[in-house]
């Protein structure tokens, strides 16, 4: 499957969630380009929509690869528990820059307003696709002690084997496909902008 952008990938995946279209769920962005699809989401299925801070951590030497993610709390969730053990003082610099930037985003997207509560809502996690997963497995490992109503994953594409890891800490999935060769998110877009912060400050004014 190939999408022309981000908006058309939420539109395809409005198409799947229809059924909750009504019950006012609140549409959460992994920042920046899972902003794009959760405001079109949460326009399509009348809904609130807002952030989940969650960074990745990047390997030494390769920043693209996560080792896993950090949230606003400072708390890790790593793919690996060795790098604790092995690389402490690399986990620890990287941990807090990462931190930093999490702390900047909140100060720049919140714009002085308070974020949505999950608590007893039904809520929907969208990212324009997945990776290795370490940002969504931290999104929703900080979301469920929050208490959701129902805690939903929407995503255009994922490899298998990640999905099946995320699958694991929701109560629904939904993933439009799951290609066995995947190499990046960006090959099943034909546009895939770098998506800027003040975009994402103008989605989430946008809130239904």
């Amino acid at each position: 499957m190939h999408f022309a952008d981000r908006s058309e990938a939420a539109e395809k995946l409005a198409g799947k969630l229809a059924l909750y279209r009504g019950q006012h769920p609140l549409v959460l962005g992994i920042p920046r380009g899972g902003v794009v699809l959760a405001a079109r989401l949460a326009e399509l299925l009348a809904g609130d929509v807002d952030v989940i801070l969650t960074h990745k951590l990047g390997a030494p030497g390769n920043p693209e690869v996560a080792i896993g993610a950090i949230d606003e709390s400072g708390q890790l969730f790593l793919n690996d528990e060795s790098w604790r053990r092995d690389l402490p003082a690399y986990l620890q610099r990287e941990a807090a820059g990462q931190l930093a930037e999490l702390q900047r985003r909140r100060k720049v997207f919140s714009a002085g307003r308070a974020a949505f509560d999950p608590a007893g809502r039904l809520v929907i996690v969208t990212d324009d696709g997945l990776a290795t997963g370490a940002t969504m497995l931290a999104a929703l490992q900080v979301l469920r002690p929050r208490q959701p109503a129902k805690l939903i994953i929407a995503v255009p594409v994922a490899p298998p084997d990640t999905l099946e890891k995320v699958r694991a800490l929701a109560d629904e999935t939904v993933c439009l496909a799951a290609p066995e060769w995947f190499m990046a998110v960006g090959q099943f877009y034909s546009d895939f902008a770098q998506v800027e912060d003040n975009e994402v400050v103008a989605l989430l004014g946008g809130s239904a």
